[in-house]
């Protein structure tokens, strides 16, 4: 007999004594079970189930404790003898309990008790007043009625079959209405069927490294100062990155020759983090070196929109397709959380994208495609960089100011564009360490150059990445006014 074979022995019928094995466990314990009597008839069984499982897997029915008989579990619950005997089976075959024919029901020892809780890995830094930290999007600006709108009109007319498994590649619709936007836009060669939609440039390159890894490729380069995620992300596909010095007109040709790696992560419309825009000459060097070495770029253009003193220099990928896989997402301009982006890939590249792709995750979820295609070919996207670019303006505009204010003799360098500005702050303010460690304390979130590359400056002036998009000017003004004060500490 299973479970119900525990009977034996039950008190008379109509003794309240109790199930004295699970009181021997404490009174919590046994308390744990009765809000369960009290459930609405119809989930009364599954919440029997459901509170029964919690006091096992959190230990407050330790492993070995006898059970008592469905009969008196019943009696003294108030509920019916089948919801405790269905009870007792369901979690036996779920391996919290188990069952000796004849000699009743025990606690298993199989259950362990789970972590509380969900930590937020996503939490920003604690203690922090003003966050200057480059690469943050003001969420504020998202527009919510339009992106809702966009997702009424898909859910009215998207037809049943489209929620199946989507063409890895992303929705035609979206593939095309990116094509012509990202043409328009950025002067790229953008062909529908060689854009593959991704959850993000990170995605994008994971899926390059692969790629490549798999074509015997051991390295790849990385722009020195450059993203340390770059690095990161190529080395979880087993690629290993070499840092490429810079200077003022972008990668400098002798050490990427000297190296030996045949592809490179570029930053050209907009340098990450020294905010130089790539010259003519180095952008043809870098496409000359990679048809010479049969190899191949990654062009990360993350916020190649946002020029602020002339229209935005157009994508290198527009010179050589073939050479240049193009990068691109909606995480500053409409929001990271999203996780959409785009890869426009070379044709040799393209199947074994395209293969990997599908093996990762099936293709991007489709409601959240169309909705993009949706906005984008409403004209809501080009309306949201407009209003982007104006808001940024304006901060950027407010930082300028209150660093000549509070920092005199402070030197922004880089053109004007994106959501940062590297700051060259005078020696009497530092040294570096000082500096960072005085902004700190007054709740100040900052950055410095080094930690975006190998240099070290000779002089001793602080070198500083400092975003300002996500922050309104006068918590700008306030930010830069508490460093400001903090220096002047003895």
């Amino acid at each position: 007999m299973g479970p119900t074979g525990t009977d034996r022995g039950a008190p008379a019928r109509g003794r309240r004594e109790g199930p004295r094995e699970m009181r021997s466990q404490g009174q919590a314990a046994w308390e744990l079970l009765l809000p369960a009597a009290g459930a609405p008839a119809r989930r009364r069984g599954r919440a029997l189930q459901e509170a029964l499982r919690e006091a096992v897997r959190s230990g407050r029915l330790a492993a070995g404790t006898r059970l008592p008989s469905t009969r008196a579990l019943a009696a003294d619950l108030g509920v019916s003898r089948g919801l405790v005997t269905e009870a007792y089976e369901q979690l036996t075959a779920e391996g919290y309990l188990r069952s000796d024919r004849g000699a009743g029901t025990w606690v298993g020892g199989a259950a362990r008790a789970a972590v509380p809780g969900a930590r937020d890995l996503a939490a920003g830094e604690p203690g922090v007043r003003v966050d200057f930290r480059p690469g943050i999007p003001d969420l504020s600006l998202f527009p919510r009625s339009a992106w809702a709108a966009a997702q009424r009109s898909v859910l009215t007319r998207l037809p049943h079959p489209a929620l199946g498994y989507p063409d890895p590649r992303g929705l035609p619709e979206l593939r095309e209405a990116l094509a012509a936007m990202l043409a328009r836009r950025r002067g790229v060669v953008a062909d529908p069927e060689r854009l593959v939609v991704c959850s993000g440039v990170a995605q994008a390159s994971t899926l390059l490294g692969f790629v490549l890894r798999a074509r015997g490729l051991r390295r790849v380069g990385i722009e020195d100062p450059g993203s340390p995620e770059h690095g990161r992300l190529f080395a979880s596909t087993g690629l290993e990155t070499v840092w490429l010095p810079l200077d003022e007109e972008g990668l400098r040709p002798g050490p990427l020759a000297d190296s030996g790696v045949r592809a490179v992560v570029v930053t050209p419309s907009h340098q990450f983090p020294s905010g130089i825009s790539w010259s003519a000459e180095r952008r043809a060097s870098l496409l000359d070196w990679a048809r010479a070495v049969d190899g191949y770029v990654l062009e990360d253009d993350y916020d190649g929109d946002f020029r602020y003193d002339r229209a935005p220099v157009g994508a290198l990928q527009g010179l050589d397709p073939e050479r240049v896989a193009y990068t691109g997402s909606v995480s500053k301009s409409l929001a990271p959380g999203l996780r959409l982006g785009w890869m426009l890939v070379p044709e040799a590249l393209l199947d074994e994208v395209v293969e990997r792709k599908r093996t990762m995750d099936l293709g991007n979820p489709v409601l959240d495609q169309a909705v993009l295609a949706e906005f984008v070919r409403r004209g809501g996207y080009d309306r949201q960089l407009r209003r982007c670019q104006r808001a940024y303006r304006e901060r950027r505009d407010a930082l300028l100011a209150a660093l000549a204010e509070h920092l005199p003799g402070t030197r922004v360098s880089g053109i004007a564009a994106g959501l940062h500005v590297i700051a060259r702050v005078p020696a009497r303010f530092g040294p570096p360490e000082r500096f960072l460690a005085r902004a700190a304390e007054a709740g100040v979130a900052l950055r410095s150059l080094e930690e975006y590359g190998t240099a070290r400056p000779a002089d001793g002036d602080v070198r500083l990445v400092i975003g300002y998009a996500h922050l309104a000017p006068s918590a700008i003004g306030t930010g830069v006014r508490l460093v400001a004060e903090g220096c002047g500490r003895e």
